[in-house]
């Protein structure tokens, strides 16, 4: 958990603060003495502080101290400590909003307690914010937060397409939250018992895959000392979520395709077959039908697959799921680094909205976590987010405007950048994207995101009939 943070106001500056050892000897808690009334309030109005102190001098007004500091922050619980107290400072002190008022003479036996119950106080208001949110929360499904007509149109196919026992395709960009929707079938269907199977195709090398995903006899190749049973058998009883399909070889496709119509897997290296009761949900961030057309997907696997599709929406087009999406994240974020920071500020969701997502709902929480990490106040703001995403956003505003700024004119140099590398490498490689990937030293998934991102393709790449690779069209999109 985070160390406390307590702003003291005291006209004799850190130095001659009598009660400082007592508080950084209560529990570690970080402590910043500001000598003047003006400085403690614009540090209270600019950083998130869990306790004021404020130590009356002679001839300073107790309630105007006070009122002060509450002005820059009205959330500050605030404890006066008053060396000639009386009943009267005492009232208009607690009346005014105070959290504590001590007379000087009894700092030592009281404050520790005042600052433990404070404390606890503010932390048990934080916990039941968070659980006021998360239950007035607007609409959300199995792990889905949103209520805009694309994401209720899948709601309702997912709740059709459960309870039935059909194999299910699903299709979106990257981070659109594809293994949520496999999860949320499996969760809403006859077989929420058995067990949940995910497969990263696109992440396991091709030599290990076959034996991954079907398993092996003992001897059947080099290093199998010992009988494995594969996913697909793990699965039995359950769901078999297979990410990132199109990214299977041929070879084991046509595999697959017999499991799904014979519902039997045979080890590599076994002679007999096992039969297996699984549901496979499969998905996919490429354009599966264009490969299907290419031929480097089975189009008859591809028909088996695809009984029910369920195209999942990229987060541009969800309008105000966007602010929804962010707030919760905020909300969670803080509560996980145990940061004082209430959410973004509206300037900040207003970058966030006008961003067109290319990572969708995985960039969005990656971006709003780094700003709760970053902010500087008790709110996030433009200040606190990516420098890419702020200059993405911008970059029509300031187009109108006549003027781009340094933010804008970096982020084109570095799209047109990798634009031309990866022209280069794929020409390099005749569009042998696995190979390409090895020489760039970037996994195979990531490197067809950024080709997706500047509408590349490895088949353009590839030689034709004079033996030549063409070159992507100069008006292409970058």
């Amino acid at each position: 958990m985070r160390q406390p943070r307590i702003l003291v106001v005291d006209s004799a500056g850190p130095s001659g603060f009598p009660y400082a050892r007592l508080v950084a000897r209560l529990q570690p808690m970080e402590v910043r003495v500001e000598p003047s009334l003006s400085k403690a309030a614009d540090s209270a109005s600019r950083d998130a502080w869990d306790i004021g102190i404020v130590t009356i001098r002679d001839g300073q007004s107790t309630a105007a101290l006070h009122a002060s500091l509450r002005q820059a922050d009205p959330r500050l619980p605030l404890v006066v400590i008053d060396p000639h107290p009386s009943v009267e400072a005492a009232s208009a002190c607690l009346q005014a909003g105070a959290s504590d008022y001590l007379e000087a003479a009894r700092v030592e036996a009281e404050l520790e307690d005042a600052l433990v119950r404070i404390l606890a106080t503010s932390r048990r208001r934080e916990a039941e914010e968070v659980l006021r949110r998360v239950v007035e929360r607007p609409y959300s499904f199995e792990g889905f937060l949103g209520e805009s007509p694309p994401m209720r149109q899948v709601y309702s196919v997912i709740d059709r397409v459960a309870a039935s026992n059909v194999d299910v395709l699903v299709t979106g960009e990257t981070g659109t939250g594809k293994e949520l929707v496999a999860r949320a079938i499996h969760r809403r269907s006859r077989r929420a018992q058995g067990p949940f199977v995910p497969v990263d195709c696109g992440a396991i090398p091709d030599a290990l895959l076959e034996s991954e995903l079907f398993g092996h006899e003992r001897g059947a190749f080099t290093g199998a000392d010992a009988r494995r049973m594969g996913l697909v058998e793990f699965a039995d009883g359950g769901t078999l979520f297979l990410d990132e399909v199109g990214e299977l070889p041929l070879v084991l496709q046509a595999k697959l395709l017999r499991v799904l119509q014979e519902r039997r897997v045979r080890r590599v290296g076994a002679r007999q077959e096992n039969a297996v009761d699984v549901r496979i949900v499969a998905a996919t961030s490429r354009a599966i039908d264009e490969m299907v057309e290419r031929g480097s997907f089975r189009r008859d696997l591809y028909y088996r697959i695809n009984v029910v599709r369920i195209d999942l929406p990229p987060l541009r087009t969800r309008g105000d799921d966007i602010g929804l999406l962010a707030e919760w994240f905020a909300n969670r974020a803080s509560q996980e680094m145990g940061r004082p920071v209430a959410g973004l500020t509206s300037d900040a969701y207003q970058v966030l909205k006008g961003y067109h997502w290319p990572g969708n709902v995985r960039e969005l929480q990656n971006v709003v976590r780094r700003s709760i990490a970053m902010a500087r106040g008790s709110m996030a703001g433009v200040e606190d987010l990516p420098d890419e995403v702020v200059a993405a956003a911008g970059r029509t505003a300031g187009a109108e405007a006549g003027a781009v700024g340094f933010f804008a004119q970096r982020a084109e140099q570095i799209a047109r950048f990798e634009r031309q590398y990866l022209t280069d490498l794929l020409s390099r490689h005749l569009g042998d994207v696995s190979a390409a990937a090895r020489d760039a030293r970037l996994p195979r998934g990531t490197l067809y995101r950024l080709m997706k991102g500047h509408s590349l393709d490895g088949a353009t790449f590839r030689p034709k009939g004079d033996g030549r690779p063409d070159s992507p069209s100069a008006d292409a999109p970058g």
